[in-house]
């Protein structure tokens, strides 16, 4: 007998063996399809691995296309950086936070800024009062930035800053910072995110229109790839669609799509793809879904060498694809939540065995608050035993091999490449944002996610099943948002008290009209920061020629109902839906919004789609409104409901202000208000005390919650 008769003998065998277990005369029976629409077989073996399109089985680590890791030795010779991404309140608190983490073993810090700043709000602006230092550090001047890395050597410390829309003045104070604390921009090292388009698709923390913004994205590549020789000016980043709703084979291909229109718009500076390309950097999420996660790294390493190498790129290091990783914030819930340390743990263990440069893990109460030092110190903890306890820096990349991994690695593979030839053929990254597709796509794939969820055919533990019938209560963060602003606003203005107001309108005009005249716009800004113009007035600076962004909102529909059609529970809230709109006329009418400047839309888009579904007249307001600005809407649209959408911790300032305004536009107003969202539960009673009708904390079934929606309205007008 051969050896392939022999092999062949044993797969029949497992076969029958197979069969006689399960009961079923086909192994097809127990196929599994994912959310990427990839069949996942009972048994795979190296037949699976003949006529893969992507993934070369024999590749070694540190060689094309990298599949099994871009170096030789990966942790064998030096473990993933430990770097948590933190920032929170002032840039005093910030600071105290990080030299802690310092201290206990983490070796690179991630900023985390608020929504203001992201936005290009100063601290003192009205638009900003409920969200100043709240999901982030408030900075305002290159003084903050300096009091955020005080005592920190930055010629030996890595950072890496998330920033986006404000990223020119951002960087700009990093810069001088550095400079004033002795630390020459040619030492300095880490990275600024600096990813705009990913902001058009799901995270919504733009100031300027598609265009000029991926203007600034190229002079910041030009810049570094000159001046800043240890820097890296981009994280190509798919986290955010992964938490915004995208499967892995959405957020893999957006993301290098991403990168090839980046690539060319440093090319269109004249630069040479060997000498920026070493330097651009990703940003993926990891999920829940252990294996998937693995072969998407080993995925992404593959299809980017082949990019480089499409776009001419000739030094080896162009073509590796270096990564950062986040475990996932959407999979964390507010129930039952010590269940997130194990999330979050397997969730990490999977970037590793993926092979990723460096990692943060998140706090098991995320999803409540901001986390408390016990709890970030659990999340640090958590990398520390993966790297000290487990053995899996002991050999380079231990799934190789692997008929399962490697199939799966090339299956994602293949339905990433054919998207990102799809995005090509539209034109590009930036056309196809301007479409909105694939802002589309992520919504229609978070709506289907949910709709997994709330009717049980994805299982969340704590959550839809196996409940904690007793649930704990955790201790939270808490921010003082007025004690934040009001310590900010003094902060400008003794800036302002001393600062050359000459120089600094020079410099300011100045920055105006390089962007009228096409030049490279950080070097200005650098300028403008010297002489302490405030990163609202510099964003300001450039408004004046760029104008400001208004995305339109786009929502699918159907997709959330379809999956309910022989639900009893649905059923019944579409009927009680019905009946209100035979009695009164109409149909009821909510207006779903987010408010101040968070831009996660998620949760607001799929409450919006979904009670659509169930047969309510749905208007989603438009994001970054103030309070006034929904009340006004609320009431010239005659809703019966609004739902609030909150993810930034807001709520306080932000909710008691809405309510406010309807009782003064209208003091006869019926309409009712409910919140969605991190809320911690120490804030229901607040609240409630202002006239909430509802709270549904992260997790919510969908169902139940329009349900007791419906149930307010019709109690309300009748």
């Amino acid at each position: 007998m051969t050896k392939n008769d022999k092999e062949q003998e044993n797969l029949s065998n497992w076969k029958k063996s197979f069969e006689k277990e399960t009961k079923k005369s086909d192994a097809e029976d127990f196929y599994f399809s994912t959310d990427e629409e990839i069949d996942i077989k009972p048994l795979y073996t190296k037949e699976d691995l003949n006529n893969l399109s992507f993934v070369e089985p024999n590749s070694l680590p540190g060689s094309s296309p990298f599949t099994r890791g871009p170096k030789a030795s990966m942790y064998t010779n030096r473990p993933w950086t430990i770097r948590q991404y933190a920032g929170f309140s002032t840039a005093e608190e910030s600071n105290t936070f990080y030299k802690k983490n310092l201290e206990s073993g983490q070796k690179g810090l991630s900023v985390a800024f608020d929504l203001p700043t992201h936005r290009g709000y100063d601290s003192d602006d009205e638009l900003v009062k409920g969200d100043v230092g709240k999901a982030g550090v408030a900075i305002d001047t290159v003084e903050d930035m300096k009091i955020l890395f005080k005592d920190i050597p930055l010629d030996q410390m890595s950072v890496s800053m998330t920033m986006n829309g404000a990223v020119l003045p951002i960087l700009a104070s990093f810069i001088v910072a550095g400079e004033e604390q002795h630390v020459g921009r040619e030492l300095l090292s880490g990275t600024i995110q600096n990813d705009i388009l990913k902001e058009f698709m799901v995270r919504n923390t733009y100031i300027y229109p598609p265009e000029p913004s991926m203007k600034i994205v190229a002079d910041i590549i030009e810049f570094t790839s000159r001046e800043m020789p240890k820097f890296n000016s981009i994280s190509i980043s798919g986290y955010h669609m992964q938490e915004a709703g995208a499967d892995n084979v959405l957020e893999l291909a957006y993301t290098l799509a991403d990168g090839i229109e980046y690539v060319r718009a440093a090319l269109s500076k004249g630069l040479d793809i060997d000498e920026f390309a070493p330097r651009l950097s990703f940003f993926f999420a990891i999920g829940t879904d252990f294996f998937m996660e693995i072969a998407k790294l080993r995925a992404a390493r593959t299809l980017w060498s082949k990019i480089m190498k499409d776009f001419g790129a000739k030094k080896e290091k162009s073509l590796i694809l270096r990564t950062h990783c986040q475990t996932s914030g959407v999979s964390l819930t507010e129930k039952d939540p010590y269940n997130n340390i194990v999330r979050t743990s397997y969730e990490a263990l999977s970037a590793i065995l993926g092979g990723t440069q460096s990692l943060h893990t998140n706090s098991f109460d995320e999803a409540i608050a901001l986390p408390t030092d016990e709890s970030a110190r659990i999340a640090r903890n958590t990398q520390l035993i993966l790297q000290n306890e487990t053995g899996v820096t002991k050999t380079v990349d231990p799934l190789a091999g692997s008929f399962f991994i490697e199939k799966l690695t090339d299956e994602i593979s293949k339905k990433s490449w054919d998207l990102i030839e799809e995005i090509e053929s539209l034109g590009g990254m930036t056309k196809a944002v301007k479409a909105g597709i694939p802002k589309l796509k992520i919504e229609e794939s978070a709506t289907k996610k949910q709709a997994k969820v709330d009717s049980g055919d994805r299982v969340v533990v704590g959550v839809n099943k196996f409940k904690n019938p007793k649930e704990p209560k955790i201790d939270v963060r808490v921010i003082d948002n007025d004690k934040v602003r009001e310590d900010q606003i003094n902060k400008i203005n003794k800036v302002k008290s001393i600062r050359d107001e000459n120089l600094v309108n020079e410099s300011l005009l100045k920055l105006t009209n390089a962007a009228k005249e096409n030049k490279n716009l950080l070097e200005f800004t650098i300028e403008a920061m010297k002489h302490r113009a405030t990163v609202g007035e510099a964003s300001k600076a450039l408004e004046e020629v760029f104008g400001r962004h208004f995305a339109t909102s786009l929502s699918v529909s159907g997709v959330y109902g379809k999956h309910f059609d022989k639900n009893e529970d649905f059923k019944n809230v579409s009927k009680k839906i019905d009946s209100f709109g035979k009695k009164h006329g109409r149909r009821p009418r909510v207006l779903v919004v987010k408010m101040g400047q968070d831009g996660h839309d998620r949760g607001a888009k799929i409450v919006a789609t979904s009670f659509a579904d169930l047969g309510f007249d749905v208007d989603m307001g438009p994001l970054f409104q103030t309070p006034k600005d929904v009340a006004k809407d609320a009431i010239e649209n005659d809703v019966h409901a609004i739902g609030v959408s909150t993810l930034a911790a807001g709520h306080k300032t932000l909710i008691p202000e809405l309510i406010d305004n309807l009782k003064n536009i209208d003091p006869k107003s019926k309409i009712i208000v409910f919140v969605g969202g991190i809320i911690p539960e120490q804030d229901y009673e607040f609240l409630y005390n202002n006239n909430i009708s509802a709270i549904f904390g992260p997790g919510s079934n969908i169902i139940e919650s329009a349900e007791k929606v419906i149930e307010l309205i019709i109690k309300k007008n009748n």
